[in-house]
């Protein structure tokens, strides 16, 4: 079978060099599919991989002459990637861009905190940065022949309901169900429902740039730790508490969870609050970038009809995937969850100006809760369901 492998941010990286001339940095997790879209879209571009020795040490000599030997000078586009294993990245970048100006420069790496914390100040209004995660359900649904365009379903169902039952021609409650043990890497495409992909990935592949850039000092903590926040998803995180169990003291739990945020691993979600007095106004909640790599953490790639934690499955994805749509749409909302301190909560407030809405995510109907209304009157509130979602 040929395989369409379009993406939500196609247009967008495709029309960068046609708005700025700027540095194109594209960020993502290891095997999102960087160096396959780049490809794809630049297939006339130079592909110089940093983690090739000869290439490294000589980007590594920060030499301007040694850099005009290494890229074709009859090059428009040049790719750099992996760039976060140079000593300094930002220094090898703003060479190439200030002294081969004509040359189209793009940049990967799967650690923003590396390549953010050497390249901040050398790249100062030289870059413009993207994301690139995990599928969309929609990519997914394209890229496997399901579907015959991409669409952007799960959010316009969010933020403007169609009323009334969708039928579709194929079984929506067999595919997420898949999706929801699985998840949307895209070797997943080509290898539907490869455990063994997933548990190399957990094991080995996530850790390769933390412990290869020295950003963790203790592996098997590290792994303890994100094994612990795999069975905390759509819970509120206590740092003092993960420590206790793990024998790690706070501040590194904290540090951890950063490192593992800006690898793309794991995001937080943070509380809505207008009303700090009962509203809960600081502590965030815990989600994976994909339920496939989440499953093999913890070792459970058991049937969803047969699991408790199906609900925070299904909660963990629904934000995944609006989070994606309002990365590659430029949506421009702001995502938090809402909860007073007596209980109540909705699981998504989406922000953006005056419009807000509440999002309550469960897996099979379920009446919502009034309290939400009762604070934000003028807020929308939606229920999605497995049924309802796309």
């Amino acid at each position: 079978m040929k395989y369409n492998h379009q993406r939500h941010i196609d247009n967008q990286i495709k029309q960068h060099f046609k708005k700025y001339k700027k540095v194109l940095i594209l960020l993502g997790a290891r095997q999102v599919g960087k160096t396959t879209l780049l490809k794809r879209l630049f297939p006339d571009a130079q592909y110089l991989l940093v983690d090739n020795e000869s290439i490294r040490n000589i980007l590594e000599r920060y030499d301007i002459s040694a850099y005009r030997q290494l890229i074709n000078p009859d090059s428009k586009t040049v790719i750099l990637d992996e760039i976060h294993l140079l000593a300094n990245p930002g220094r090898a970048i703003k060479i190439i861009f200030d002294q081969l100006s004509s040359i189209n420069l793009i940049i990967t790496g799967s650690s923003s905190l590396s390549i953010k914390n050497k390249t901040t100040e050398s790249l100062a209004g030289r870059k413009i940065d993207y994301h690139l995660f995990p599928l969309t359900f929609s990519e997914y649904l394209y890229q496997t022949g399901i579907e015959t365009s991409l669409t952007t379903n799960v959010a316009d169902n969010i933020l403007s309901p169609k009323k009334g039952a969708r039928l579709y021609p194929f079984d929506l409650k067999a595919i997420i169900t898949n999706v929801l043990r699985y998840g949307l890497y895209p070797e997943l495409v080509n290898s539907p429902s490869d455990e063994k992909y997933l548990e190399n990935l957990s094991d080995s592949v996530v850790f390769k740039d933390l412990l290869e850039l020295k950003l963790i000092e203790n592996r098997a903590s590290a792994l303890a730790l994100l094994k612990l926040l795999a069975y905390q998803i759509g819970n509120l995180i206590n740092y003092s508490e993960i420590g206790g169990r793990l024998n790690l003291d706070a501040r590194t739990v904290k540090r951890y969870m950063d490192i593992f945020e800006q690898s793309f691993i794991v995001f937080r979600l943070y509380p809505f609050s207008t009303r700090p007095r009962d509203e809960i106004g600081k502590t965030p909640k815990i989600y994976f970038y994909d339920l496939g790599l989440r499953n093999a953490l913890i070792g459970d790639f058991s049937e969803i009809s047969l699991r408790s934690d199906r609900g925070a499955l299904f909660e963990n994805f629904i934000i995944g995937e609006f989070l994606k749509l309002n990365f590659y749409l430029d949506l421009g909302y702001k995502l938090n969850y809402w909860r007073l301190k007596q209980g109540s909560e909705i699981d998504l407030v989406l922000a953006k100006g005056e419009e807000l809405t509440g999002v309550e995510i469960k897996y099979s109907d379920k009446k919502i809760g009034a309290a939400f209304t009762n604070r934000y009157p003028r807020a929308n509130v939606r229920l999605v369901t497995s049924d309802n979602f796309y």
